[in-house]
């Protein structure tokens, strides 16, 4: 399955995950308070639509750039189950430090400050994607194309890294015990999302 089919596949299973978390927070009796505003999860929807678009279009120019880096590679990486994992885990190290300098270098925050203009933390907002980020987060991702990574293994590696960063925006999940020691979770990007000033730029991942 391409990485297009993946994202195509993923639209019904964001719409559908939205309305559950609506009719959780509902019954849970604070909707009005932390749930959903109409104007406000449109827009995130709108945008996470647009993404997806500029994202094909982006990736244009992308995929050629990184096979013409593959031709460089340092290694020739084998097929495997322990490659998927390591590239897993290196690209989610690779994801952090992106988005961290996103957060500390003006430039780059351009680039992701949409992703937090939300009023309101839920699944929506998750799709408040930004429409330049490919551009500015590239080079973080190029060392694992040097290194002898398959470009499209990356872009399925990514595209899991950013299915699962939708999962942790929303507040109808409480603390999950052990997991909160090792995984990014919904407490922990909600910290990130905070508005406090003593939760500014923490959490990136």
């Amino acid at each position: 399955m391409t990485e297009l089919q993946l994202s195509l596949a993923a639209i019904p299973v964001f719409l559908t995950t939205i309305l559950i978390e609506i009719v959780v927070l509902r019954r849970a009796g604070y909707a009005d308070k932390v749930g959903y505003e109409t104007k406000d999860a449109a827009a995130s929807i709108a945008m996470g639509f647009g993404f997806l678009v500029v994202s094909g279009i982006a990736k244009l120019a992308i995929v050629p750039a990184y096979l013409f880096l593959h031709q460089f590679r340092l290694f020739d990486v084998p097929d495997g189950w322990a490659t998927w994992a390591a590239l897993f885990l290196l690209q989610d190290f690779c994801f952090y430090w992106a988005h961290r300098t996103h957060h500390s270098v003006r430039f780059m925050w351009a680039a992701h400050v949409n992703h937090h203009s939300s009023q309101h933390y839920n699944l929506s907002t998750a799709l408040r994607q930004s429409w330049t980020e490919h551009l500015t987060a590239l080079p973080f991702y190029v060392p694992l194309v040097l290194l002898g990574f398959d470009p499209l293994m990356l872009f399925i590696v990514e595209l899991l890294n950013l299915f699962y960063q939708y999962g942790v925006h929303t507040e109808a999940v409480n603390k999950l015990g052990w997991f909160e020691w090792v995984f990014s979770t919904p407490s922990h990007h909600r910290v990130h999302h905070g508005s406090n000033p003593k939760y500014i730029d923490k959490n990136h991942g």
